[in-house]
């Protein structure tokens, strides 16, 4: 089954409740519906029209926005927030929404085709906040090569593609492993990470080398079990016998399906060149490391990246 048939019937399975909150764009609007006569979601639509099936919501007259806007001033009161500042900002969809996650009435958010990745993703943070067990929250790309002229076929995980731009090695260690607790998650598999660079296996000396040596060590501490090598070019990992050439002593047993950049600029590169020339579609940028799930989407997004961006919404959901 291709990952995307999977993730959808997951999500027809038991459908989870998603919140989008820019239901004024006809982007949103539209996927908010297929969601709903498709089964695959319970929405709430900020802002939006009225469509069967579809809980519209006007976060700016909403019934509990007092409500809301108390729990935000109590969030931020140390840090100098009014209660007046407080109802203030929960009137904007995007902290609303956010805020509804938190206090357990969605199961998830995804925003950002109007709002931009810095407000979305600081929303998420300051309200939302990061799960105990994460080192950091980042972002993964979910690639899938389906085509029928593809030489590979299947779901990979890319990361960190579109928010941590320049992680340090214990950064760097934590992406990872978030990585591959996504890709346990939305492609059902078990993981195998190659951190990349521009050498495999010590063929060349770098700083940034280092870096990716004492994640790797980071890594293996924390999950021992979890197969992951590098650093490692891409041509290395993808390849079998390039790798059995270049890294004869990889721990790795197979093609990797999580791919991990070394920084932010590799990382939004290599997506592209894999979407734009390579045919891949990607999904996201998806965050991991929240608390609760809370998605970023590209403000040139259609309609169905909006509707694939839930669905993995709400596969993130269903295993909390």
């Amino acid at each position: 089954m291709k990952p995307l048939d999977r993730i959808h019937q997951a999500a027809r399975a038991n459908p989870r409740h998603i919140i989008l909150p820019e239901g004024d764009d006809p982007r949103v609007a539209e996927a908010a519906a297929m969601l709903t006569e498709r089964g695959l979601a319970r929405v709430t639509l900020m802002n939006g029209p009225d469509l069967p099936g579809v809980t519209a919501l006007t976060p700016a007259d909403a019934p509990d926005l007092v409500e809301l806007s108390a729990h935000w001033h109590q969030m931020r009161a140390a840090k100098g927030m009014t209660a007046e500042r407080a109802l203030e900002e929960m009137r904007d969809p995007i902290r609303q929404a956010a805020m509804r996650v938190r206090l357990g009435q969605a199961d998830g958010t995804v925003g950002g085709a109007v709002a931009t990745t810095a407000d979305t993703v600081r929303a998420a943070l300051q309200i939302i906040g990061k799960a105990p067990d994460a080192g950091i929250v980042s972002s993964f790309f979910l690639m899938l090569s389906c085509g029928p002229q593809a030489p590979i076929k299947g779901g990979m995980i890319f990361s960190d593609c579109g928010l941590v731009i320049d992680p340090d090695a214990a950064e760097l260690a934590a992406i990872a492993r978030s990585a591959a607790q996504s890709c346990r998650q939305v492609l059902a598999e078990t993981p195998r990470v190659a951190l990349l660079s521009f050498s495999t296996a010590g063929s060349a000396s770098h700083p940034s080398l280092d870096k990716i040596h004492e994640a790797l060590e980071m890594i293996r501490a924390a999950e021992p079990d979890l197969e992951v090598d590098g650093e490692i070019q891409f041509d290395a990992a993808l390849d079998d016998a390039i790798r059995a050439k270049k890294a004869p002593g990889s721990r790795l047993t197979g093609r990797p399906n999580v791919f991990i950049f070394p920084d932010l600029a590799s990382g939004n590169i290599g997506y592209k060149i894999a979407q734009r020339l390579g045919g891949l579609t990607a999904i996201g940028p998806i965050l991991q490391g929240l608390a609760k799930p809370a998605n970023d989407l590209s403000r040139g997004c259609t309609a169905e990246d909006v509707l694939n961006a839930a669905l993995v919404t709400a596969i993130q959901a269903e295993i909390r």
